[in-house]
């Protein structure tokens, strides 16, 4: 008996996806491809065709089951993406061309590396990603389509199956348990110049009158995500603009997601004073959002990383990806991460000059991170 035929649907919403019929195919590692997270993003009006993101997610069907599904936007702008494509942007436009609208297979505002398409089980990954590639081969309204900090093993079979997508390289810094048990263990694996440096930045921390505290699911009340929120725009404020997300999005995380909620507050004489959110997956915490009234020294070390790092250790989380940026994050035990993105431009002119940008920039990425590690600071 002959199997249904893969179907492709795309959809305005995700509300117009069954949400346990998607999160089935994700499970629980990634929570930002969970049904609940990017459906508050749209929810909250953060991700909508005002803000320039117009979703058509992706999904596949057999019969009527759903057996594949990815993230997918028609995108008129590059904000929120942090891989970035301005200069290409403008250099299509100055010739003539036309680059927005664009397809994009991202996590909006999220530069977490993770999964983006997730299949069931049966279903041939060669066959799904032919079915996708439909979406945006071949459609007069989109320039180009790209696929944003997807798993590595997701990286290497879409190029296998589409070896004309052009691979572009950048780095982040994440910790890896390495067995260290607590803290202590933990900086004894560092160099006493390090471990010293550490432990002192933790000192002026609570020489400052501030203590840390880690709430989870439950026990982050409103207030507590109000007094966050408050904290997270005063980031955004001291660059002259707000933040992508709103106190909405944030409510609805806790009220639909509450298991994968992290939130590090500090407290000087009992009342907050800065607070670092993090979402958390069954092997993985995410650092993500951060904000503070106050100014304290070594204050966002301390909540951002060591507690980040606390935080793992106690929980048996193997990795802390605390965000984008940060060479910083080398003295303190992060280590660089090489990623991948990947790149559909219709354009044979506009693909030849990406092309060439990709393989220049690849080398000097792959260059960086080697000379990147050697900066850790772990004993030998």
């Amino acid at each position: 008996m002959l199997m249904p035929q893969l179907v492709l649907q795309e959809l305005p919403a995700m509300e117009a996806v069954p949400a346990a019929a998607w999160n089935a195919l994700v499970g629980d590692d990634h929570p930002f491809l969970r049904h609940e997270f990017l459906h508050a993003l749209e929810a909250s009006g953060a991700v909508s065709p005002a803000t320039g993101w117009v979703p058509r997610h992706l999904t596949l069907w057999r019969g009527e089951a759903l057996v594949g599904v990815m993230p997918h936007y028609h995108k008129h702008h590059s904000y929120g993406e942090y891989v970035f494509d301005w200069a290409w942007a403008d250099a299509w436009e100055r010739a003539g061309g036309r680059y927005y609208p664009k397809g994009l297979s991202a996590i909006p505002f999220t530069p977490a590396p993770g999964p983006r398409l997730a299949l069931a089980p049966g279903i041939d990954p060669l066959a799904a990603r032919e079915a996708l590639a439909t979406a945006w081969e071949g459609s007069a309204g989109l320039s180009s389509w790209h696929l944003l900090f997807a798993a590595d093993q997701e990286v290497a079979a879409w190029r296998a199956a589409r070896p004309e997508l052009l691979l572009r390289h950048g780095v982040q810094f994440q910790w890896q348990d390495r067995g260290f048990g607590d803290f202590d263990g933990f900086l004894a694996a560092l160099t006493s110049k390090r471990r010293k440096a550490i432990r002192r930045e933790r000192r002026i921390v609570a020489d400052q009158g501030l203590t840390l505290h880690r709430l989870e699911g439950a026990a982050i009340d409103e207030a507590a995500l109000a007094h966050f929120f408050r904290c997270y725009e005063i980031t955004y404020l001291e660059r002259g603009r707000h933040g992508y997300l709103n106190l909405d999005f944030f409510l609805r995380l806790r009220a639909t997601l509450p298991e994968s909620l992290v939130l590090i507050q500090a407290r000087l004489a009992g009342r907050p004073v800065a607070a670092a959110l993090c979402l958390q997956g069954t092997r993985t915490l995410y650092g993500r959002y951060w904000g503070s009234e106050v100014i304290a020294d070594c204050l966002h070390f301390e909540a951002c990383y060591y507690q980040g790092i606390e935080h793992c250790l106690a929980r048996g989380l193997t990795t802390f990806d605390p965000g984008t940026q940060g060479e910083h994050k080398l003295a303190r035990g992060f280590a660089p991460r090489l990623l991948g993105s990947l790149h559909h431009i219709a354009d044979p002119q506009l693909h030849a000059a990406v092309a060439r940008f990709c393989a220049e920039e690849r080398r000097q990425v792959r260059a960086y991170c080697r000379a990147a590690e050697r900066g850790l600071p772990f004993k030998t």
